[in-house]
């Protein structure tokens, strides 16, 4: 197998969070791989909300930082969070800086609006609901303009390089002349979340929890996997990734409603600026009664057509004009809250392994993700993890090819993978259909092998079997309360534990 000694981090994904932590290493050389060209293969891209941060005088990241912890459901670890909202204003300056062309107000400050579980507006847009692409893009140009950036546009992580000791110092990637082996003297995982493990999701299909699974393999600490947050108004119009309908257009009033006309979650104003997962079950519940779920826009967004012009166009890709008519909604995987255990500057338990972006769990999103954080944490600690891997140099030692992955799905064992996941440890959840959904993934296991999609999927059901409690994006009909001591899941290989925070 090709070997090349990279001298600096390596950078696996290239989304916010990826090209973040590659301009920040300056001047250290980076390489920054991607399976897909930028642009192509990242959820950041796909945001349509924006960043949320404490611009407007009325607000103070001690405020944002409340918000954060209310949302998270007991399992927020505050200093994290808090190094979060205190950096709030600091980044998104910071992405202005870089060209994010973000909406302003006449004398020059952030356009804010408000979200679901944002006690004020502080969502900095762009173009309405265009944030993500519009801020991707500007990182994008800036990172190929850097001098100290190298980048893969064709590259698959497949493997980690660990010594004796069970440091990374290196990945394997799959490129279309032959796997690679990359040695490095820090590993950045920037992989994203797990959503296209779900027959309903709005991020890239092709995110499917496999740095997450290289982690786990490579001995890293998992922590709580079970916390997958559903975005309850996906456009329902028989798209796989689903279209997504920003919380924003509830934001500027547009109302949840059955087909019957009734208010899914009731007559008050900000009723449907709830929680994502109580809204999510409200839409999940009412199509399960027969109901059905729409988002009426029709009289809340007066320019609908430029005030949310990628909504729009879904809309009218499908044939459906939210001018005139309400838009069919599902509750669809949109978050992964869990993931690899790191802390604000990325480290993992494991030495010279980095993990920022979706893939990480900083502890910031806690059991349910207070909207428009994710952007916020993948540029401001997408900017801490690339100063921590640059000074990383980590000493010598021999790398060697972590225990090789089994298996590989196929298409059609993938999409049956993905409508169990939704069955079964979707918006509602018991330990029968857990039960269920690991006897099949038991059954791919044994006849696919080890597939990393597989090692991800079992670690989220094996962690929502566990946890005996309803708590954020985690609802069980079976343990409908919450208890009253909030824990983590933590895993590491086979071993499964709940430990007190």
């Amino acid at each position: 197998m090709k070997r090349i000694q990279h001298n600096g981090p390596l950078v696996i994904g290239g989304g916010l969070a990826g090209l973040s932590a590659a301009l920040e290493a300056a001047p250290a050389p980076v390489l920054v791989v991607s399976p897909a060209p930028l642009l192509q293969a990242a959820s950041s891209a796909w945001a349509q909300g924006g960043v949320a941060a404490a611009l407007s005088p009325a607000d103070a990241p001690a405020l944002h930082l409340k918000d954060t912890e209310i949302a998270g459901a007991g399992l927020v670890d505050r200093n994290a969070a808090q190094a979060l909202t205190d950096d709030g204003r600091a980044t998104v300056e910071w992405l202005a800086s870089l060209g994010a062309p973000f909406d302003r107000e006449a004398d020059g400050g952030f356009s804010v609006s408000r979200e679901a579980a944002h006690s004020m507006a502080r969502v900095a847009r762009v173009g309405g609901d265009g944030a993500g692409r519009a801020i991707l893009s500007a990182l994008i140009a800036t990172a190929r303009a850097a001098d100290h950036i190298t980048v893969w546009e064709d590259g698959r992580l497949v493997g980690l390089l660990q010594d004796e000791t069970g440091r990374v110092r290196g990945a394997v990637i799959e490129r279309a002349d032959g796997p690679v082996e990359v040695e490095a003297s820090a590993v950045v995982l920037a992989t994203g979340g797990a959503g296209g493990l779900f027959g309903a999701t709005t991020t890239p299909a092709a995110l499917l929890g496999e740095g997450l699974a290289l982690a786990y393999l490579a001995g890293a600490e998992i922590r709580d996997p079970e916390f997958v947050q559903f975005h309850p108004t996906a456009i329902d119009v028989g798209l796989d990734p689903m279209p997504l309908a920003t919380e924003a257009l509830r934001g500027e009033g547009a109302r949840l409603i059955d087909r019957h006309g009734e208010f899914l979650l009731g007559p008050a104003a900000d009723a449907d600026l709830a929680p994502r997962d109580v809204v999510a079950r409200a839409v999940h519940q009412a199509r399960a009664d027969g109901r059905g779920a729409f988002l009426d826009a029709r009289t809340a967004i007066h320019h609908f057509e430029t005030e949310f012009p990628a909504v729009f166009a879904s809309c009218m890709a499908a044939g459906l004009d939210p001018r005139v008519e309400p838009i069919p909604v599902a509750a669809a995987a949109h978050y992964h809250m869990g993931g690899i255990a790191a802390d604000p500057e990325g480290r993992t338990t494991v030495a010279g392994l980095y993990a920022v972006g979706e893939c990480a769990a900083t502890g910031v999103h806690g059991a349910n993700r207070l909207a428009s954080n994710s952007l916020l944490e993948a540029a401001a600690f997408g900017r801490r993890t690339g100063r921590a891997a640059a000074g990383d140099v980590g000493g010598s030692g021999d790398s060697k090819r972590t225990t090789p992955v089994v298996g590989h799905l196929s298409a059609e064992d993938l999409l049956t993978l993905r409508r169990a996941m939704s069955a079964e440890a979707g918006v509602v959840r018991d330990a029968a259909g857990l039960t269920r959904l690991l006897a099949l993934i038991a059954r791919l296991e044994a006849s696919e092998g080890s597939a990393l999609p597989l090692v991800t999927a079992r670690l989220i059901a094996e962690a929502a079997l566990a946890r005996h409690e309803s708590r954020g994006g985690h609802y069980r009909s079976d343990y409908p309360e919450t208890a009253s001591k909030a824990v983590h899941t933590r895993l590491r290989r086979r071993a499964l534990a709940m430990a007190a925070q």
